[in-house]
């Protein structure tokens, strides 16, 4: 499993990378090496792929075959089967941490130097549309709005900066409407023909006064052939490291260096700037008007000034405040960036731990579920696989862009995917350990019917009896057997109440004869009406549940979004966060009302038209709809039952 994976990823990273290789005369050596450093890096996607999905398929399998069955049958409980395998995942987990404390910092420091040395390789196929390109080793940068050709030979609006012997500023700009590629493929030389356009030239003056008269020389061309070396650019080193100190090419020992010297940089640079900002925050100091000796003024500071000297200091509080605020303003980016290049440190860090204990859960995760689905081989539980690795992935994904951007703590965001699957491991684990369904949410759903007070009495043959006390149970006590059989079978023709036809079940059951004796006997004439009222009211307590989460979920969530955008973001969050709890919840309550709508249809004979997903998808944005509807069809299907029940 592990190697098909491997292989399944490794073909997407050829395909992802396919425009760095494709037409640059690579040896297979090369290529095989570009492979070979990317295998590793990709050991953090596959290796807890491959563990979940073993997992779920083997004790999915034990549990189809009812292996699971006969090894409880022998005394062995489902801890004890899973203990072997518990021991080689932790120390596949350990095994994991040294890896990606060496191996995966070895490939990364290869895999990016060599795909800097391959860029190198035909720098012209390596000039994009709409962007400069800088062609390494040589001063030319080069862009263009339109490529065309077979070869993508033909340019137009082709724009050339040349820099200076300096190699920062632009000494002269080439622009010309069209250009072509005409040198060979396996060229040293990129020959580029360009027609019609103007060559700006700067002027080295002497004075600057000079330079404003003659700032630079324009020259206009027909046809001009450019003719840029690449005999050096070609002549790669494959194996040459021109970078080493990236944060994941480091392991922990260097990481938590690398950590210490940013952050104790990052102090000195806060101290420094507070300093210079302090420093800058001061005003002149004017000699204000005469006061008497030994006097104390309360009154305006600026009142103390002449009507000079005041719009002097205004205007020099101005002047610092703008200074200021544009000093605060570019060193705001910066320290932004300071602090994601720390973070992107920390997360690279507590990444290589995580990633061993992601194993370890993510085997508690599957194992469990594999027996609690009792489902083998590839289908399921693939499908299932797939779904919880890319949620624990993407959850990482969101937490680490987010911690990059400081938006949560760098340490928990490594974390979070891994902590998210830790509940959900202890869940499954604990209910396959009791031999438990996979979800029961009676135990979620009760207490609620009960609180909001939609918990209906149960039909029929739980509705209370007349006492013994009573004269009626006296009445009922005398009669003979057969007599109250023919209570409990035409107690509607006979206008008895449901209360007077469970006290004759209740003498009979007494004299031995039970509720089941009668109904194997055929003696329950209504019996399939009664279920269906016994399975409307099940739904109605389903249905009403739901609407009532439905009503809160959309209230919560509407007047959060609300209050987060109007200068209330503590209290909006809150409420939509609780409006997004209660959404869970309702979703229980839609599934299992929809599972009420079903099992109604079946006793009854007819089959819905309305899938689950279409139930699902109508009903978690518009569930008012959904419940008139079932409403409506359950009482015109039970009006139509109590017609014919006779």
């Amino acid at each position: 499993m592990f190697i098909i994976l491997m292989l399944i990823f490794v073909l997407q990273t050829v395909w992802l990378y396919i425009k760095e290789l494709a037409g640059k005369d690579l040896d297979l050596i090369v290529i095989f090496k570009f492979l070979a450093y990317f295998m590793p890096k990709l050991i953090p996607l596959v290796l807890p792929l491959t563990i979940l999905l073993a997992s779920i398929m083997v004790f999915g399998s034990f549990a189809e075959n009812y292996e699971f069955a006969a090894m409880k049958s022998t005394g062995i409980s489902l801890q004890r089967a899973m203990s072997g395998l518990s021991i080689f995942i932790v120390i596949l987990g350990i095994v994991t941490f040294f890896f990606s404390n060496n191996v995966i910092p070895w490939a990364e420091l290869n895999s990016y130097n060599l795909r800097r040395n391959i860029a190198k390789i035909k720098p012209s196929m390596g000039i994009a549309e709409g962007q400069f390109n800088e062609i390494e080793s040589t001063p030319y940068n080069i862009k263009v709005e339109k490529k065309s050709g077979d070869r993508g030979q033909f340019l137009e609006d082709v724009t050339i900066h040349v820099k200076g012997s300096n190699g920062r500023t632009n000494s002269s700009v080439i622009k010309s409407k069209t250009g072509e590629l005409a040198s060979e493929e396996d060229s040293n030389v990129l020959k580029l023909i360009l027609l019609d356009g103007y060559y700006y030239s700067d002027m080295a003056a002497k004075k600057p006064a000079e330079k404003n008269k003659k700032p630079f020389v324009k020259s206009y061309f027909e046809k001009k052939i450019i003719n840029i070396d690449l005999s050096e650019l070609n002549s790669v080193d494959f194996d040459e490291q021109s970078q080493t100190d990236k944060y994941n090419m480091l392991d922990v020992v260097d990481l938590n260096k690398t950590i210490d010297s940013l952050v104790v940089k990052s102090k000195d640079d806060h101290e420094s700037f507070s300093k210079n900002l302090f420093q800058r925050s001061g005003v002149s100091i004017y000699r204000p008007k005469k006061q008497a000796k030994d006097s104390v003024y309360l009154g305006p500071i600026l009142d103390v000034f002449n009507t000079k000297q005041k719009l002097q200091v205004v205007d020099a509080a101005i002047k610092a405040f703008t200074s200021s605020k544009q000093i605060l303003t570019s060193k705001e980016e910066t320290t932004k960036l300071s602090k994601a290049w720390l973070n992107r440190h920390i997360i690279s860090l507590h990444e290589k731990f995580a990633l061993g204990f992601a194993c370890v859960i993510l085997f508690f995760v599957g194992a469990p579920l594999g027996a609690l689905i009792r489902k083998g081989g590839i289908g399921l539980p693939m499908v299932i696989a797939i779904v919880l690795f890319l949620t624990y992935h993407f959850i990482g994904i969101f937490a680490t862009n987010s911690a990059k951007g400081d938006g949560i703590n760098p340490i928990l965001a490594s974390w979070f995917s891994t902590l998210v699957m830790l509940p959900l491991g202890i869940f499954l684990t604990k209910r396959a350990t009791e031999d438990r369904g996979l979800f029961e949410t009676d135990g979620l759903l009760e207490p609620l019917k009960k609180l909001f007070r939609i918990k209906k009495k149960a039909l029929l043959e739980d509705y209370s009896s007349f006492p013994k006390s009573s004269e009626e149970y006296r009445r009922l006590n005398k009669n003979e057997n057969n007599t109250l059989i023919d209570i409990v079978r035409n107690y509607n023709q006979y206008e008895y109440s449901l209360k007077y036809r469970n006290t004759a079940l209740a003498v009979l059951d007494s004299r031995g004869i039970t509720k089941q004796q009668l109904k194997f006997a055929g003696h329950f004439k209504n019996q399939k009406y009664e279920d269906s009222l016994r399975l409307k009211n099940t739904f109605e307590e389903d249905s009403n549940l739901a609407l009532v989460l439905y009503i809160f979920m959309t209230l919560l969530i509407l007047v959060g979004s609300i209050l987060k955008n109007n200068k209330f973001p503590v209290t909006g969050n809150i409420l939509f966060i609780l409006g997004i709890l209660i959404g869970i919840i309702f979703l229980f309550a839609i599934s299992k009302s929809f599972l009420s709508f079903a099992s109604y249809n079946k006793h009854i004979d007819n089959e819905s038209k309305y899938s689950g997903l279409i139930f699902l998808l109508v009903g978690l944005p518009l569930y008012f709809i959904v419940y008139v509807y079932t409403k409506k069809k359950f009482n015109q299907d039970l009006n139509i039952r109590e017609h014919n029940k006779g």
